[in-house]
């Protein structure tokens, strides 16, 4: 049967995987419903018409004239602002890719788990700003979650999810970014051109930057927790700079199950695509006999402290995971602009969780998605205001 698929930020660079493997795939085996894009307009309308998109939706309107010129005279439906994002990931299908980066993703990916079908998700932040709300709109609708994060895909893969009293913890492994081995004196000193040369891993800007203060890594140790339902205390993060195991679990045997392969996205893509069977993917092969050596080591949170804050963030619950993420969002954009210096990333995300420390409500998880939209908003002002204080 022909499965409908739906990518929610079909330009950016998931999206780009997630099309590459639907474009090799049996003719008949796909058929593509919407695609959405936030600006490049020029990119989606070839998209639209290269994979025959029933509907189209670009969230930044200053482009909508040129994606109608561009799609004048195909039948493509055209949606324009943020509610067309939603209105895209309404639209009846059988699979969502959820990459839409950011906050932003969150209102058309719970749009889309509310059809009840299998989503790909490839937005962190869904769990981090929203984890409870989320998950429990998942269960309601009866969808069916499909980490698309290459940690969290490979702990999905060999996790026996129906025996979960016989795991003793997650053991989500990390690169190390292009700085692991730099010091906290050169580290203040890094730019954006350094932080992107990511050694591993070809990925958009703000997932980079994120890689490089180890803060990517942080915010998948608070998606695990959701994902997985395991405290924080039974999920660890270990530096494999070889990123050949993409993570592990352990059971209380003391058997340690994991998963290998290329670091190459469209595994964990092809996977979340054709679960529960398994479908090609055009990816370099392990070869064995070429690997010299698997090296690990514990992470420095000492010269990377956004991994601490993101485990203080979960373990105090509350507003604590969606001020984190709001605040990182709008100083990773600060840094790619120059505005400010690589270490001043955590330390505006710290310093605004202090600041909402001091409130009352901290600790309560918001009650809504209108009150996890609101908090949003408030924690990137008061971090846009601490931008200023620099």
């Amino acid at each position: 049967m022909t499965r409908r698929v739906t990518v929610l930020g079909a330009t950016g660079s998931i999206g780009d995987s997630t099309l590459d493997i639907l474009s090799r795939a049996e003719v008949g085996a796909f058929q593509i419903i919407s695609l959405t894009a936030n600006t490049n307009s020029k990119k989606l309308a070839a998209l639209a018409i290269k994979y025959k998109a029933e509907f189209v939706a670009l969230a930044d309107s200053r482009n909508a004239n040129d994606l109608r010129s561009r799609l004048s005279g195909t039948q493509v439906e055209i949606g324009v602002g943020p509610g067309a994002l939603i209105e895209a990931a309404r639209r009846p299908c059988d699979f969502t890719m959820a990459a839409i980066i950011g906050a932003a993703g969150l209102e058309p990916t719970l749009a889309a788990v509310d059809q009840g079908i299998h989503i790909g998700l490839a937005n962190k932040e869904c769990l981090v700003c929203a984890g409870d709300l989320f998950m429990a709109r998942v269960k309601a609708a009866g969808a069916s979650l499909l980490p698309v994060d290459s940690e969290h895909n490979a702990i999905f893969q060999v996790l026996e999810a129906d025996a979960p009293q016989g795991v003793k913890r997650l053991i989500l492994t990390a690169s190390g970014g292009p700085f692991r081995e730099t010091s906290v004196a050169k580290l203040k000193d890094m730019v954006p051109k350094d932080a992107l040369a990511h050694p591993v891993w070809d990925m958009g800007a703000k997932i980079s930057i994120d890689s490089a203060t180890l803060m990517n890594k942080g915010l998948e140790l608070i998606e695990a927790a959701y994902l997985f339902d395991r405290p924080s205390s039974e999920i660890d993060v270990i530096v494999h700079p070889q990123s050949i195991i993409h993570s592990m679990v352990e059971y209380i045997d003391g058997s340690v199950l994991a998963q290998m392969g290329s670091p190459d996205m469209r595994t964990p893509i092809a996977y979340a695509l054709g679960w529960p069977a398994r479908m090609a993917a055009p990816v370099e092969r392990l070869d064995f006999s070429k690997i010299n050596g698997l090296t690990f080591f514990e992470p420095d949170t000492a010269r990377f402290p956004a991994l601490r804050l993101a485990r203080e963030a979960l373990e105090c619950g509350g507003q604590g995971p969606c001020v984190l993420n709001a605040a990182n969002e709008i100083a990773v954009a600060a840094f790619l602009k120059n505005e400010i210096g690589f270490m001043d990333i955590p330390a505006i995300v710290e310093r605004s969780i202090e600041w909402f420390c001091q409130g009352t409500d901290f600790k309560n998880s918001p009650d809504d998605i209108e009150a996890v939209l609101m908090l949003d908003r408030a924690a990137r002002e008061t971090a846009n205001h601490l931008l200023k204080a620099l």
